[in-house]
Parts: C-alpha cells; structure tokens; sequence
C-alpha cells in the first residue's frame, strides 16, 4: 500500500488536491481555538495544512515517508505548528489527548472492517470530552463505524454520503 503512495508523491507534490468542503465547513464555523487536532492517514497534509492554518496544533501520522516529509517541509515554509509521524494507522498509538480526529480516505485502504473498527477504537480514548471525530470513508464502510460511535455514547453530528462526524 504505501509503496504506491510514495511514487505518487515523490511524483505529484500535492496531487491529493484540496480539502473537502465537509471539512473545510467543519473547522471554518468550529468554535475551540488553537485545537489540538490529529489528521490520522495524513498523506501529503492537505487537511492537516488547512487545519493549521486556522490557528490548530496538527499531529499528521502516515506511513508513507515521503508525504510525510513533505507536509512537514510545506508546514516548515509556512512556520505552521504541524508534527509529522511516520506510522501505519494500524500500530499507532497517540501522545496526548486531542480535541479533534481527522480520517479522510483513510480507512477504506484496510480490507478488513474489523481491522477498520480496531484502529477506531485504539483512538477513542485519545479523544477530549466534547472532541469531535470526523470521518471521510466508502459509504459502505460507515454504518459499521457509526454503530461504534452511538453504541460507546457519542452524538453523530453529521452522516451524510461518505462523511461521518461524530462528538464524544
């Protein structure tokens, strides 16, 4: 998997585009200021580039080295508060809680739900009282993620498409 990412990214400096509006909408009218927010399956850090600049701390986690290195050189430019690290969503365990999980067009790279479901539950815990979890998936793939969520107590403020955002 990551293997392809990396030539894409060695070969597309920012292929990935801009934000989704469903992001871009979330944090343009998000109350919190100067968030600690985690962009899980980061890529190249459109989303983490985008929530920085908003004023938010940004941990970026990705296994591909390349976009890693990459967000944090953009971020280095712009003298934004963005941490890159390098490690597959499957194995990663946070520092420190954050107030808000981004996932976009991560999870669906995991063939299995149950691997999907596991990597969501190794994060709920890192999630500050009343933080947010936004997710971007296969649409297919969400009721199984949103069963998670209502089932452990969390407020599903958004399920439209391919979009899930939950609040703890």
């Amino acid at each position: 998997m990551s293997t392809d990412y990396e030539e894409f990214y060695k070969e597309n400096p920012h292929g990935l585009g801009e934000p989704f509006k469903e992001f871009v909408g979330f944090f343009d009218s998000y109350g919190k200021t100067a968030a600690r927010v985690l962009d899980l399956g980061c890529g190249q850090g459109r989303d983490a580039m985008f929530i920085a600049r908003k004023g938010h701390s940004v941990v970026g986690v990705d296994i591909s080295a390349t976009g890693i290195r990459q967000l944090c050189e953009d971020a280095k430019k712009e003298i934004l508060e963005i941490e890159g690290v390098v490690a597959d969503v499957k194995d990663y365990i946070p520092e420190g809680n954050f107030d808000v999980v981004v996932i976009d067009r991560t999870l669906h790279m995991l063939s299995e739900e149950a691997d999907r479901i596991e990597v969501l539950e190794n994060l709920v815990g890192f999630v500050n009282k009343d933080g947010y979890v936004l997710i971007a998936d296969e649409k297919k793939n969400l009721p199984a993620m949103e069963k998670l969520f209502v089932e452990s107590g969390w407020t599903v403020s958004l399920l439209h498409r391919s979009f899930l955002f939950v609040q703890k």
